[in-house]
């Protein structure tokens, strides 16, 4: 039976590292900042929001949440934006996405300041993710992917990975950064004829397809580790679910991460730290 990789212990020793930087930082005169900006009431924006600003308040981070309604006219909406960007009380910027169709999602993304783009979602970011010129912060999703493998010491260098879903929220940054640390990566998507022959060979799969229980229990075997990105709702049984076939792949593979529990405990955190790091950079 695997062993179950949860996310608790990681974001801990994550938020441990935070409150040493936030002491530091207040000590040399700066008070860490995030300001998160959303339009509309979207059920998963409020939870994400909650979790945040709870967060902000254990580690002794500010936030400011800047709510807009649905109908915003897109000139308040960017000119909010750029108050944010110029207001240098304020270290890192979060802008819920999906927006409503009167806004340009791309023009809005790209006009946050890489350096304070904590979320990892300017091009100016994914640049860096891709290139090793990090001028942004990686996508906290995909680090937090990295923040688990790192901290169970699960072996990535020389090992095979393969990422299920190509997205630049999860997919694609997160094999760039396998990449990184030296695993041959394959990246699997809709196109993919045969998901379970890439997928059976490899040491680490990592699911992000965006689709409940697509990834089943033809794609594992022994050995493997399993980080399972997916947030979904079960409507029959009535609970959260991920993109893996848990318990079909529980018995076969060596470690799983849980849903919920596993990758989305570690985001926030990892959100934070970028936060800290933003606040020294920009202090300097």
């Amino acid at each position: 039976m695997a062993k179950i990789l949860k996310g608790a212990p990681v974001a801990a020793s994550l938020n441990d590292k935070i409150r040493r930087d936030v002491l530091a930082l207040e000590a040399a005169g700066t008070k860490p900042r995030l300001a998160i900006l959303r339009v509309g009431t979207r059920p998963d924006d409020l939870a994400y929001e909650r979790s945040i600003m709870k967060l902000c308040s254990v580690v002794n981070i500010g936030v400011r949440c800047i709510n807009l309604p649905e109908d915003v006219h897109d000139n308040t909406f960017y000119s909010m934006l750029e108050d944010m960007n110029t207001d240098m009380s304020i270290h890192g910027i979060l802008m819920f996405r999906p927006l409503p169709d009167c806004i340009d999602s791309e023009k809005a993304r790209n006009m946050i300041r890489p350096e304070k783009d904590v979320d990892g979602c300017t091009d100016a970011s994914l640049v860096g993710v891709f290139t090793g010129r990090q001028e942004g912060y990686d996508p906290c999703t995909a680090q937090a992917v990295m923040e688990i493998l790192k901290y169970y010491n699960i072996p990535i260098e020389g090992r095979r990975a393969a990422v299920v879903g190509r997205s630049l929220v999860v997919g694609r940054p997160v094999a760039m950064m396998l990449l990184k640390e030296n695993a041959t990566v394959t990246l699997c998507h809709t196109r993919t004829p045969d998901i379970s022959a890439e997928t059976s060979d490899a040491d680490i799969i990592v699911a992000c397809t965006g689709h409940a229980g697509s990834v089943g229990e033809e794609c594992f075997s022994d050995g493997q580790t399993v980080i399972d990105v997916g947030i979904n709702w079960d409507e029959q049984a009535g609970k959260m679910c991920g993109d893996v076939d848990y318990d079909g792949a529980r018995p076969i593979v060596s470690a799983i991460t849980p849903v919920p529990g596993g990758v989305g405990s570690v985001t926030t955190s990892v959100l934070l730290t970028h936060v800290t790091e933003a606040a020294k950079r920009l202090s300097q």
